[in-house]
């Protein structure tokens, strides 16, 4: 599902400095791996970030935990993107582009399950990818020493779980989520929402601390989502109209 090593990407002008992204390609339909190409909305998003910004860049699927620790580090990868949540915690370690994407978590249970509410995982099995923000959000609820959270290394690993009756619920973002329920319309999925206790949130391309980019991808992401560019590419992967009045407002 990974297929570490894979590269591409493309440039506007030649010459340049060129900036490679990492990114985790298992969380379609945002990045996948398809045959030896990575795929997804944030790789067609990035490319027209790139192209509006003019820069020459190439993005290889490094996998989660290294990207987040070679972005850090920010030498061999200049920026990550991978339905990377902002957050308070990860500002403290990395910089981040503009918001580009409102998300939310969602819950998903077989059918039938007593599950309602994200408060009534409390005392169930649940799975979630590590590192991310339904490993945090689930932490609060369950407790950082809950054997009953299983945190492991990507989402296809979390369903897998779910659909074996290893868990009770998966948790994790809602277009992975709603990704998995389309295609698998005969397992009988119940998708759960819970905006009392799972918030927006937003996406943004991962930065080192202090990174330079910043200044050069924060007004291309602007003119992608004015320009038409931002719709045309969320159209095409989740086949609606994306609310770009409300991510324009965030900071």
């Amino acid at each position: 599902m990974t297929g570490c090593g894979a590269k591409q990407g493309d440039t506007k002008q030649s010459g340049g400095t060129k900036y490679k992204f990492a990114t985790d390609a298992a969380y379609a339909p945002m990045e996948f791996m398809d045959k030896d190409k990575v795929s997804g909305f944030d790789i067609d998003f990035l490319g027209e970030v790139m192209k509006e910004a003019g820069l020459p860049y190439e993005i290889v699927n490094t996998g989660w935990d290294t990207m987040l620790t070679s972005v850090q580090q920010g030498k061999e990868y200049q920026g990550g993107i991978a339905s990377v949540s902002i957050t308070d915690d990860r500002k403290q370690s990395y910089d981040y582009s503009a918001p580009y994407f409102e998300s939310t978590n969602m819950i998903l249970v077989k059918e039938g399950s007593p599950i309602k509410s994200a408060l009534d995982l409390k005392d169930k099995k649940v799975a979630v990818q590590i590192s991310t923000t339904a490993d945090i959000l689930m932490t609060k609820i369950l407790g950082a020493d809950n054997k009953s959270l299983k945190r492991l290394d990507n989402n296809t690993l979390g369903l897998m779980e779910l659909d074996s009756n290893g868990v009770d619920a998966f948790v994790a973002d809602i277009a992975i989520v709603r990704e998995y329920v389309k295609n698998n319309p005969n397992k009988k999925f119940v998708v759960i929402s819970d905006p009392q206790n799972f918030v927006s949130e937003y996406y943004g391309i991962l930065l080192p601390k202090g990174s330079e980019l910043k200044a050069k991808l924060d007004p291309a992401i602007k003119k992608v989502i004015e320009n038409g560019a931002y719709a045309k590419v969320y159209k095409k992967w989740f086949g609606q109209e994306p609310d770009t009045k409300k991510l324009l407002e965030q900071k």
